[in-house]
């Protein structure tokens, strides 16, 4: 069990639900694209925001982005101390350093009293590019493996903010290699109680991040391993913040909305069944009263095998020839025409919801 962290109304670690996170990828200077992107987050189930703050207009445009936000922000800071200072005083809620890179230990120490008199917590980030020189000769003779190497490290830039007494912290230690950035959060889960925010950095676009999440992310959150999570994906922000609440969804960690089981299919399909799927899985997401509600909508091939093998869900479709069978909880309710299928589904789904609530 790990320590907890408060990031405003936000508990990272001891056993609180996982968060949820994002970063902007658009200049944090320009404060109304970096609030229209919160928004969209926010929207798609982000529960924590990252933004850089690189330079001095990033600072400057800091206040007015906070007191809009309805999300908690965390201000990324590389090399510049004072922005960490200029941070903290617009009411950042959580700052991500490395300490390593911010230079004269008095300057970490600086910025670890500022943040302990507001009661700002600190992720400390350690990427498999920032190591040590020292270090990376040896990985490179195989005498220290990467994954232990990232995990060693942030144990020693942690090390800085404990001599200040502060120990409000976050760790991260991320690859783009799945086994090693596994290895390095399974050394810190072994070696310290800070939580962890995992991820695997540089994942790639969609499908290669997706993948890659969920392989690596999916076995250290089954281990109880992670307190916070971050898919990262080279592409659209929102798409980040929704892979990570399925995830958790699909781990059973935290319920987020409508979770679509569909078969792979067989030569006994005799409707269109990827067509129906891809319709039903976009009609939830528009629908304002169903996207929101925890449940399970199955999508089968044949009325052979599809009632039976998918009656954990609460409603869902099973193909006949030429039509749907609409079953619920394994149970025939009716017969429905391809083209009235996905409609009745919904009204199925919202009667069942009714009665639930």
């Amino acid at each position: 069990m790990t320590r907890q962290v408060k990031v405003k109304d936000v508990i990272i670690g001891g056993g609180a639900p996982v968060p949820v996170q994002s970063m902007l990828n658009v200049p944090t200077s320009d404060a109304s694209s970096a609030l229209r992107q919160i928004v969209k987050l926010e929207k798609a189930g982000c529960d924590l925001v990252r933004l850089t703050v690189n330079d001095k207009e990033a600072a400057a445009a800091l206040p007015e982005i906070v007191e809009k936000s309805h999300v908690p922000l965390i201000a990324d800071i590389h090399f510049d101390y004072r922005l960490a200072l200029a941070a903290l005083e617009a009411g950042i809620a959580k700052l991500r350093i490395n300490p390593g890179n911010i230079g004269d230990p008095k300057r970490t120490s600086m910025v670890a009293e500022a943040a302990g008199k507001k009661g700002i917590p600190i992720r400390i980030g350690v990427n498999s590019g920032s190591l040590r020189e020292d270090v990376k000769k040896k990985i490179l003779s195989g005498k220290l493996s990467l994954g232990e190497a990232m995990g060693r490290h942030a144990l020693t830039e942690t090390r800085q903010l404990e001599k200040c007494g502060f120990r409000d912290i976050v760790l991260s230690v991320k690859s783009s290699s799945v086994p090693e950035t596994v290895r390095a959060y399974e050394f810190l889960h072994d070696n310290c109680d800070y939580p962890l925010h995992i991820g695997i950095t540089e994942a790639g676009t969609v499908e290669d991040a997706l993948l890659k999440s969920g392989a690596g992310l999916g076995h250290l959150l089954l281990k109880g391993i992670g307190d916070t999570i971050r898919i990262s994906i080279t592409g659209p922000v929102e798409k980040e913040a929704e892979a990570g609440r399925k995830l958790l969804q699909f781990l059973g960690l935290r319920p987020y909305g409508p979770e679509v089981i569909s078969c792979p299919t067989c030569g006994r399909t005799q409707v269109p069944l990827e067509k129906t799927a891809e319709k039903v899985r976009s009609a939830l997401k528009a629908d304002k009263e169903l996207r929101s509600f925890p449940c399970k909508v199955a999508v089968m091939g044949c009325v052979v095998n599809g009632p039976g093998e998918a009656s954990a869900a609460d409603a869902g479709l099973a193909g006949g020839k030429g039509y749907f069978l609409l079953f619920a909880k394994g149970e025939s309710v009716r017969r429905v025409s391809p083209e009235n299928a996905v409609g009745e589904l919904l009204e199925e789904l919202r009667l069942i919801k009714k009665r639930k609530c």
